[in-house]
């Protein structure tokens, strides 16, 4: 019953996000002209890539942004321009994945050791939102059914109650003629008397 809406961000989209937003944190730009920025180039608006870079990607590339945060600060104390020793995007995003020799020569050893860390938490979460999404399908499941059988329980109930008012009406219409007779059998009696 799950389907994927249109506008779902694929993960070169993703990336996209995360490259632009880690060049401005690192060059002294806003996150906001990042958004745009990405907006512009994949047809979305600034608060759309915005949100999605807070409620997922931002996540993903943690030491990314401290990397970033971390040149911007040496650049600024050393008064460089842009140019001068500013690193591609792709070793900020090649950081995350700890691939590249010169990054983790880069990294000290408690970054790494904390980056690991983080790493491992990570798998953790997923093995354990896996056995919650698989769960919460069952349940889900099981819940479909009780609802399928409330709802033709309550249908039934529904017919009872139909049946029992129209029996009701009947009967207090039987009880409201047998009231009536009484009457006029009492007035003839007086009648007669």
């Amino acid at each position: 019953m799950s389907s994927t809406r249109q506008d779902a961000w694929t993960h070169d989209e993703d990336l996209l996000l995360a490259e632009i937003v880690l060049r401005h944190i690192r060059e002294g730009g806003t996150q906001l002209q990042a958004f745009e920025k990405v907006g512009k180039e994949l047809t979305r608006t600034a608060a759309a890539c915005g949100f999605r870079w807070n409620s997922y990607v931002r996540k993903q590339y943690k030491s990314g942004i401290e990397l970033a945060k971390r040149q911007r600060k040496e650049r600024k104390l050393n008064n460089l321009p842009l140019e001068d020793k500013q690193p591609d995007t792709n070793q900020i995003l090649e950081a995350e994945t700890v691939t590249s020799q010169e990054e983790k020569k880069v990294w000290g050893f408690e970054e790494l050791v904390a980056y690991l860390k983080d790493l491992y938490e990570k798998a953790e979460q997923s093995s354990m939102q896996d056995e919650n999404i698989k769960t919460n399908e069952e349940r889900i499941q099981s819940l479909e059914k009780q609802l399928y059988y409330l709802a033709s329980e309550n249908e039934k109930l529904l017919k009872d109650l139909n049946s029992i008012q129209a029996d009701y009406k009947a009967l207090i219409n039987i009880m409201e003629r047998a009231r009536k007779l009484v009457e006029l059998k009492d007035e003839d009696h007086e009648q007669k008397v």
